[in-house]
Parts: structure tokens; C-alpha cells; sequence
């Protein structure tokens, strides 16, 4: 009798079922799931159903813009545990021939949204005033405005060639019906005693007074209603695509969806005004960019933690990574401390650079990499904050409190045979979210990354202002041409994940889906972006796939080291390689990623 392996039992197989009743299996023995491969585009993200929205418009002729802003929309709808409409995200997109632009639809702080309001405001009913943050982790307080709409608006307008009505008919089909996934499921069992205390949220999420089952079919009726207003704007509207798109654009920052946001805030004690919604505009920016081995990588600014690859890879860039074996504990200590370094430049130094004067030149200096290389004992842990010098000390209290848990994000990528490349990191307004009255738009919590008690930092509280967030795309050039796009959740881990991705690709010459597999550290040796913002010196969490050995090793040298699961990564990203005239996808087995090509 043939016997199936340990891998496929568990994870299922692909391949032919024989009348007998036996799978011949064939796929790579090296990874969990098979390689995925297509010569005429590739589109990765956090469900299937994402996916099949952005392949429907692909296969309707759109580019990978169109499918891109897609398969957002459908996230929006189906991948509420991470992300919803009133959250943010930033953008890269290579269209061929051109450089590689940033989108930034991340949103502002409220004009209300003061450092004296949050000193001075009450407890949340689930927080303890001797530990609650500056600014809730959850609820109405810490929304920022709604920012991806637009960034999604002006991605369309700029560089996709559908309409709205066109790319949004897949998320408005999911609006009326899908089945619930597991992960969605148990998020809003879990956030009852938030969703209690919000009628209208209790009500979208639990439509049927109780929380729907894995499976069950979920609908989404005032997100259906907004949906189908904005797709009347655009039908309304007089002219070309552009001046459509607009008038789509407007209906939500300056017309009823803005007004409804507003007044729900105003009776409801938020922040959020008509006047935050009407000033806001999503922007182009020009990406960061280092040379690593001869590979162009390609971040978003400093009002992301995206740098943050960029610093560690020119720390990195002096080193022979490879000769010291891949996941060694020489390996291990060198990254992982070059990644401390980096982060504690993040802490110091980034934030929305329309206020503040950011180092960048110096910062992402191949000069200053080789410095900050000189600052890494090969035979010691670190356990200091260590930003560069320059810059005075760091302004923020240290504390070992453990922040309260978020949620996160997800990420879409996109490439088509035209030579187009689409990569985002949607995020925020996650579960447990507030509903902005009959809008069926969740509301963001990404007001708590910004300091309140730091004004002098890049990063305080500032009305209009963008916090810095951790969301953080990735897309890399080989000269000029688009090699590698990936983003992935994670919240203060993706970059650290993305980083060790990389590097399993550059150094080590492994496939996409290797790579993404291959065990991975994640380290909490910085100041949290969430709530608290709280530091813990040394520890690294590193999954037990890696020998016992080698744990022992990275002790003794002085790290903290929490052996976690087999595949407890916080973060799962998607990757797409263009190679040789053909896509080569990945998707991280940890978290649910999808990927498919033709």
C-alpha cells in the first residue's frame, strides 16, 4: 500500500486521484507548499478570494495596478480581521520603463488630536489607568483619517487604466455574501467586550446575533450600500476616466461617506472631522533606495519603518553572510544585531518628515553602514538602544510592560507580462473596530503609534500629521528591472522577516518558496510602534526548527532567546521573482498567503 508523507497528509495534496483511491503527488520536496509559476502575470495576497478579484480583472485586460487596487478592495471586504477601508497603506509601483514611485495612503492625525486631550483623557472601559497607553489601542480615540481610499484613488488614476466600478465589482460581489474563514471568525469572538460596547459594530459583525461560524455566509450590507454610492458617483460624473475617478474620490473625502464619518465621530466622542476628511489628499513620493550586491532595493520613507531594511543591508553588505552558513549562530548574532541597529535609528530618528528634519543622508550612507558595522561585537549580545550619535539621546522612557496584542495587516503583489509591478501592505482598522455609523467602514486604531509625551521626537503627536507605521513593501531591481516584489504583515517584525527573506535569496540563492519557509528569528529589542512603546532589552524569539545547538550558542553570547513554534513567524510574506521571462511566486504557509500565476 503506497503511503503518503507526513507533509502531505497534513497540508493536503495536489495531484492525481486514481480510481483505486491513491494520490501520486508530485511537488518540491525542499518546501511545504509547491512552487507557483506563470509566464502572463502573478498575483499574491491574504486569501483566495483576494486573489481571485485581482485575476478576474487581469484576465479582463486590466494591468497590475488595476488588479492590484482589486484585490485591496476585496481585502477590505473578506480580510477584516487585519484590514478594512478606513485603514492605510503605502504603495510601490514599478510601471515599465519608469522608476519605481511610492503612494502614500496612509492617513492623518485628527486637528483635535492633541498631546493635553490624551494626558488628560479617562480611562477606556477595558483599560487600567496604571497601564493603559497614551493614546487606546483600540476603539474611536485612536483613529486616524481613513487614508488607503484615496491612495487606492490615486494609484487607479495615475497608473492603472479601469475604472472604479470596474476594479471594485469583485469586492462589491463579496459584499453580499462570502463564506467566513476560520481566522475571521475567531477574531470576532474574541473581541466581544469591545464590539459590546458599539451597537452598530455588534451589529455588522455578528448580523445574525451571534458570531458566524467558519463557513457561514457573511454579508455586509452597509458596505454594500457605500460601495454602490461611490460606483453611482463615478457613473454620475461627466468626463474622461480621470475626472470620474475624481468625483469617486470626492464623494468619500468631501461628500456624504466624509459627512457620516464626521457626524458618527461627533456623537460618538471620536475625533475625526468633516474638515480632517475634506483636507486630505494621498501623495507621490520618491521611494529610499540602497545597493545591496548589486541589487537595487526599493523601500517607502521615513514615515514608514522601511529604511530600516536599507540601514541593516548596508551594515550587512560588509560581511561574507554566506560563509558563515545559513541560520549559524555567527549568522544569527550578526544580523540580528545589525537589525538592532537599525530599529534603534527607527526609534530615534523617523517620522513624517513634512514636520521634522530627518538624517536621511546619513542614515542610509554606505559610509554610515560601515560604521555602524564597527559597532557589532562578534561576541557579545547588545542590550542597549544604540542609535547613531549624532542626534542627541533617545527622548522615550523605557518599560518591560507587554504590549496589549494588534491585529496587523496584510499585503498584496502584482506583476503582469508588460512589465508592470504592484506591491502594498494594506493595514489597519482591524478587528475589534469601530463601524462609522451606516458606512460599514471600520475605523483605524493607527493614532497610537504617534509619542505624546516626546514632543521634540520626529514621530509626536501632531494634528495633520502621519504616523510612522510599520507597513513596509518591498521591490528590488536588477539593473533597472523589477527582480523581486514582496510585502507582508507583521506589524514591527515585517522588516525583520523581509530582511531575512532577502537575504535567503541573495546570499543563500534560494527559490521564492524556500526562502519564505526557511526558519527565521524576530527580535523585540526596540520601542514597540503600538501603545505602550515599550522596549525589551535582548530577547529574540527563534523558531525551534533551528538546532537546540545553535539556540544554546546564541545564549551564551548573550541574547534572550524564546524558542517559539515550528511556524510561529509573526510575519508571512508573499514574494514574486521575474526571472527569465517567467513569475515565480511564494506564499508563507504561516499565516494563510495565497499566490497564483498562468
Amino acid at each position: 500500500m503506497m503511503r503518503l508523507s507526513k507533509r502531505v497528509r497534513r497540508f493536503g495534496a495536489m495531484g492525481l486521484v486514481l480510481g483505486c483511491g491513491v494520490v501520486l503527488v508530485a511537488q518540491n520536496p525542499a518546501t511545504m507548499f509547491p512552487a507557483v509559476r506563470g509566464t502572463k502575470f502573478m498575483l499574491g495576497a491574504g486569501n483566495n478570494l483576494e486573489v481571485a478579484a485581482g485575476v478576474q480583472i487581469l484576465e479582463k485586460g486590466g494591468n497590475a495596478v488595476d488588479a492590484g487596487v482589486a484585490s485591496v478592495l476585496a481585502a477590505s471586504v473578506t480580510e477584516l480581521d487585519h484590514f478594512g477601508l478606513g485603514g492605510e497603506m503605502p504603495i510601490l509601483i514599478k510601471m515599465k520603463d519608469k522608476p519605481v514611485v511610492v503612494i502614500s495612503g496612509v492617513g492623518t492625525a485628527p486637528a483635535l488630536a492633541t498631546p493635553e486631550f490624551f494626558r488628560n483623557r479617562k480611562p477606556e472601559p477595558w483599560e487600567e489607568k496604571a497601564t493603559m497607553p497614551p493614546i487606546p489601542a483600540n476603539g474611536i480615540l485612536a483613529a486616524t483619517v481613513p487614508g488607503v481610499f484615496d491612495g487606492l484613488m490615486l494609484a487607479l488614476e495615475k497608473y492603472g487604466t479601469m475604472s472604479f466600478a470596474q476594479v471594485v465589482a469583485p469586492a462589491l460581489d463579496y459584499t453580499k455574501g462570502f463564506p467566513t474563514p476560520e481566522i475571521l471568525s475567531s477574531y470576532i469572538g474574541t473581541s466581544k467586550q469591545y464590539l459590546e460596547l458599539w451597537p452598530v459594530s455588534m451589529k455588522f459583525f455578528q448580523p445574525n446575533g451571534h458570531v458566524p461560524a467558519p463557513g457561514e455566509i457573511f454579508a455586509e450590507p452597509s458596505l454594500t450600500r457605500t460601495m454602490q454610492q461611490l460606483v453611482a458617483a463615478e457613473k454620475k460624473a461627466r468626463g474622461n476616466r480621470v475626472a470620474k475617478l475624481e468625483a469617486v474620490r470626492n464623494y468619500f473625502y468631501r461628500g456624504p461617506i466624509a459627512r457620516q464619518i464626521s457626524d458618527f465621530n461627533e456623537k460618538n466622542g471620536g475625533l475625526i472631522r468633516y474638515d480632517d476628511m475634506a483636507k486630505f489628499h494621498a501623495e507621490i513620493d520618491t521611494p529610499r533606495t540602497t545597493t545591496y550586491r548589486g541589487y537595487e532595493v526599493q523601500k517607502p520613507g521615513f514615515w514608514t519603518q522601511g529604511p530600516v531594511m536599507l540601514e541593516a543591508l548596508n551594515i550587512l553588505e560588509g560581511y561574507d553572510l554566506k560563509a558563515m552558513g545559513h541560520n549559524s549562530p555567527k549568522y544569527l548574532h550578526t544580523v540580528l544585531e545589525a537589525v538592532k541597529l537599525a530599529f534603534a535609528d527607527r526609534d530615534r530618528y523617523y517620522g513624517d518628515p513634512k514636520f521634522s528634519k530627518i538624517p536621511e543622508e546619513t542614515l542610509l550612507s554606505k559610509e554610515y553602514g560601515k560604521q555602524r558595522m564597527g559597532e557589532i561585537d562578534p561576541a557579545k549580545a547588545s542590550m542597549d538602544s544604540r542609535p547613531g550619535a549624532f542626534g542627541g539621546p533617545l527622548p522615550m522612557a523605557q518599560t518591560t510592560r507587554v504590549t496589549e496584542g494588534v491585529a496587523d495587516t496584510t499585503c498584496v503583489n502584482a506583476a503582469d507580462a508588460q512589465g508592470n509591478v504592484f506591491s502594498a501592505t494594506p493595514s489597519g482598522a482591524w478587528l475589534p473596530s469601530v463601524i462609522a455609523g451606516d458606512t460599514g467602514i471600520p475605523m483605524g486604531t493607527r493614532l497610537q503609534c504617534l509619542l505624546v509625551n516626546t514632543p521634540t521626537h520626529a514621530n509626536s503627536l501632531v494634528g495633520g500629521k502621519r504616523p510612522r507605521v510599520t507597513l513596509s513593501p518591498t521591490m528590488v531591481l536588477k539593473d533597472g528591472k523589477p527582480i523581486f516584489a514582496m510585502s507582508t504583515p507583521g506589524g514591527d517584525n515585517q522588516d525583520q522577516a523581509m530582511l531575512q527573506v532577502l537575504l535567503n535569496l541573495i546570499d543563500f540563492g534560494m527559490t521564492p518558496q524556500e526562502a519564505v519557509e526557511a526558519p527565521r528569528f524576530q527580535s523585540e529589542h526596540f520601542y514597540a510602534t503600538f501603545a505602550n512603546h515599550e522596549f525589551i532589552a535582548g530577547k529574540v524569539n527563534i523558531e525551534d526548527r533551528i538546532p537546540k545547538a545553535t539556540m544554546d550558542e546564541m545564549t551564551k553570547l548573550g541574547h534572550k532567546v524564546t524558542v517559539s513554534r515550528p511556524w510561529s513567524n509573526g510575519s508571512a510574506p508573499v514574494v514574486i521573482q521575474i526571472s527569465g521571462g517567467a513569475f515565480h511566486g511564494a506564499a508563507d504557509p504561516r499565516r494563510g498567503r495565497y499566490v497564483y500565476g498562468r
